[in-house]
C-alpha cells in the first residue's frame, strides 16, 4: 500500500491552491465591496498595519503599473504559463513530498487569484498596509503573500534537496 501512496501525483495538493484562490478572492470581494478606496478611506488596525484599498495595475511593487494597459496581458500570459508548469512538475512529484507540493499549490493559488483579478477587473486589489514609521511597503494581498511564501518554500526545499545527497553518502 505504502508504494501506491508514493506514486500518487502531487496533483493531490491542488485542494490547498483551490483553497488560497478562493481565500484571495473572498478577501478582495469583501475589502471592495466594505472599504472606500484610497489613503483616506485606510482602517488603522496596529501601529504598524493599515487596512488600505488600493489597485495594483502592475506586479510585485507596482512593477510596470504606468505602461499602458498591455502589462495586464503579459502578466496573465504568465500566470497562466507558471501554474501550468507547476501543475505539470505536480504531477510529477509523488504525493508524499509535501514542501514541494505545498509550495507549488501556494504559488498556484496566488497566481490564479491576481490573475482572476486582472482578467475580471483590469488591475489587482491589493489591502495590506504595512509599514514602520512612515515608510510604507507597498500594499499587498492574500495571493501575493502565498506566492511568497510559495517560494520560500521552493528555494528552502532545493537546499534540503541538495543537502540530502551529500548526507545519505557520509
Amino acid at each position: 500500500m505504502k508504494d501506491l501512496t508514493a506514486k500518487q501525483s502531487g496533483l493531490r495538493w491542488l485542494w490547498l491552491a483551490l483553497l488560497v484562490f478562493v481565500l484571495d478572492i473572498g478577501s478582495k470581494l469583501l475589502v471592495m465591496n466594505t472599504m472606500g478606496y484610497g489613503w483616506a478611506n485606510r482602517i488603522e488596525i496596529l501601529p504598524f498595519f493599515n487596512l488600505l484599498y488600493v489597485h495594483n495595475y502592475g506586479a510585485a511593487f507596482s512593477f510596470l503599473s504606468d505602461a499602458g494597459g498591455w502589462q495586464r496581458w503579459l502578466f496573465a500570459v504568465i500566470a497562466f504559463g507558471v501554474s501550468g508548469l507547476l501543475m505539470y512538475w505536480m504531477r510529477a512529484t509523488p504525493a508524499t513530498n509535501r514542501m514541494v507540493n505545498i509550495a507549488y499549490a501556494l504559488v498556484i493559488g496566488g497566481a490564479l487569484g491576481n490573475l482572476f483579478d486582472r482578467l475580471v477587473h483590469g488591475y489587482v486589489v491589493d489591502f495590506l498596509d504595512f509599514y514602520i514609521g512612515n515608510n510604507h511597503w507597498p500594499a499587498f494581498n492574500l495571493a501575493d503573500t502565498a506566492i511568497c511564501i510559495g517560494a520560500v518554500l521552493i528555494v528552502l526545499e532545493s537546499f534540503i534537496a541538495s543537502k540530502k545527497p551529500q548526507a545519505e553518502t557520509d
